[in-house]
């Protein structure tokens, strides 16, 4: 599976998902069971280096601003739910959290920036596929420390100077 093909089924499944990531996460185990597991396995190394490549303070700040404060847990959801938003929100976030501000339509933390699911969608895809759990995908394990500079997540004035567009679209 290539980049062009995971990026598709991110996309085809969140549009029949209506944007929900519950739903999303189900339409895409759904649509992964129809691949052979080895293509599952692929999807999950794209997702995983992608989860991995977002791991930054930039982000982390960004995600503290959208949802109010962001826990450890919450910000790894939120990774998970910004690969779920696809390849021009992905990219255009990992560029420049500031884009957010423009590349998001409405947003209520209530529904969005929790992904949880979707971190998982390839795992249970492979494991109904197969009966077992899926092997070590052979991807760079995280960083151990966010990259960048970092940033106090608990500070709302640093973070509304830091975030300008995002702090007057979401913040406060």
């Amino acid at each position: 599976m290539d980049e062009t093909e995971f990026w598709e089924i991110v996309d085809s499944t969140r549009a029949a998902a209506g944007g929900d990531p519950e739903d999303h996460a189900d339409l895409l185990v759904e649509r992964l069971v129809r691949l052979d597991p080895d293509s599952v396995l692929d999807f999950a190394r794209h997702f995983e280096s992608r989860y991995n490549r977002a791991y930054t303070w930039e982000l982390w700040g960004a995600a503290a601003v959208l949802l109010n404060g962001a826990s450890d847990d919450a910000f790894d959801f939120f990774r998970c739910w910004l690969i779920g938003q696809g390849r021009e929100v992905f990219e255009g976030a990992v560029h420049d959290p500031e884009h957010l501000a423009e590349l998001l339509g409405d947003f209520d933390e209530e529904i969005d920036g929790d992904g949880e699911e979707l971190g998982y969608a390839a795992d249970e895809a492979y494991e109904q596929l197969t009966g077992a759990q899926p092997p070590d995908l052979g991807v760079p394990e995280q960083a151990a420390e966010p990259e960048g500079t970092v940033l106090d997540l608990e500070d709302e004035a640093g973070l509304a100077e830091h975030f300008p567009r995002l702090w007057d679209r979401f913040g406060g």
